[in-house]
Order: C-alpha cells, then structure tokens, then sequence
C-alpha cells in the first residue's frame, strides 16, 4: 500500500524554500527549516501512514483509492509543515484524511450518482486464518458495519471508528479533530443512536409478498 509515496511529499517539502537575497540560494536559516521540515515529515509518515491509510478506508474511501487518498493527505502535510504545530502532526493528518475523504465520497457520489456500499465497507477482507464459516460470518459483519456506517455524517463517523475501531480515548480524539470532548461525548453518543439505528433497520424482517394478511 501508498507505494512511491514518499519521493513524492519529500520533494513537495522543501521546493519552495525562499531564496538568499544576494546569492539566490536559500539562506542557512531556510535550509535548516527545510531539513527539519523534512525530518518531521518523515516521522509523522512512519508513524502515521498506516493510521491514515485506514481511517481512510474507514470513512468511505473504496480501497482502490486509499493509496492515492493517503498520498493526497502527506502532500498537504508537506506544503504546510512549517504552519503544523510540533506534536500535532497527528491531529493535522486526520483533519486532512476527513477533508480529502469528504473529496472522494464526493467524486464517488457525482460519477456514479450513488455510494456503493460493499466497496465502502470499511474494513479488508475476513481474516483468512478463520476457518470458512467463521470468515463468511466476518465478513457479513464487516460488510453490515460498512452499510451502517454509510449512514453517519462523516463527523460522526469520525468519532465513532475512532473509539469503537481504533480504540482511541475521548481525550485523545478531543485532541485529534481539535474539539472539546464534550464535544466528542455528544458526537459519541448521537453515532451510538444512528448505529442502533441503522441495525434496526437492516436487520427488520422484510414483509413477504403474497403473503398472509
């Protein structure tokens, strides 16, 4: 997964470094910046990519455009690294990853004039260490969460994947999208209802036709 990323954003970091007024190569102040410009970026890439990878896929982006989604967000990353303050680099990609999967849903819904639900299904396939029947039932339950999830506003959605998939406390996420957790407690408990919901409805005996009255 996002293979050949990373010549990408590297190069993206530091090609706008402002050039030394006499001799129009860039100062040694500018090239400090850019170079620890550039090793921060590397971190939050080693430590972040995976995260990201997923929680792209976890808020709708087909797997087929995860790798480019997730190179989308380390672009963004490396034009504004400079703005990004140190230690929330975290918080800065997932606000990204939102926008740039708000931006794909988006594409999805103008192409095809609808969301598909298995390719948006949020996680991969069932584990394939699972004997048959337990990976067929994985797979339904994987398959139903995506559908549920399909339902939520994608800030929901957000806080939701975080504390129920990912495991991140309310603290945390607080920390992540930049809102107060009781914030994130409301956001929380309203995605509860819309999945209690959701399952409700999915799961409701469909009236047989034909049949008795």
């Amino acid at each position: 997964m996002y293979q050949g990323m990373r010549p990408a954003f590297h190069s993206a970091a530091g090609h706008d470094a402002p050039a030394d007024r006499e001799s129009g190569a860039p100062s040694s102040a500018d090239r400090y910046s850019t170079a620890a410009d550039k090793a921060r970026l590397a971190r939050a890439f080693e430590q972040n990519a995976v995260f990201i990878w997923r929680s792209l896929r976890r808020l709708g982006v087909p797997r087929e455009s995860a790798d480019d989604a997730t190179q989308q967000v380390f672009l963004v990353a490396a034009r504004r690294m400079n703005e990004i303050v140190a230690g929330k680099e975290r918080a800065f990609l997932f606000q990204s990853a939102m926008r740039v999967a708000m931006g794909v849903r988006r594409e999805i819904v103008t192409a095809r004039g609808r969301t598909d639900a298995h390719e948006n299904a949020l996680l991969e396939q069932a584990d394939a260490a699972l004997r048959p029947d337990d990976a067929l039932d994985q797979s339904r339950t994987l398959r139903l969460l995506g559908q549920v999830l399909e339902t939520m506003p994608i800030e929901r959605r957000a806080v939701f994947v975080l504390y129920e998939l990912e495991g991140v406390t309310v603290a945390e996420i607080a920390s992540l999208l930049q809102i107060p957790m009781g914030t994130v407690a409301s956001r929380l408990r309203c995605a509860r209802d819309d999945f209690r919901a959701a399952i409700g409805r999915l799961e409701r005996p469909k009236p047989m036709l034909g049949g008795d009255q």
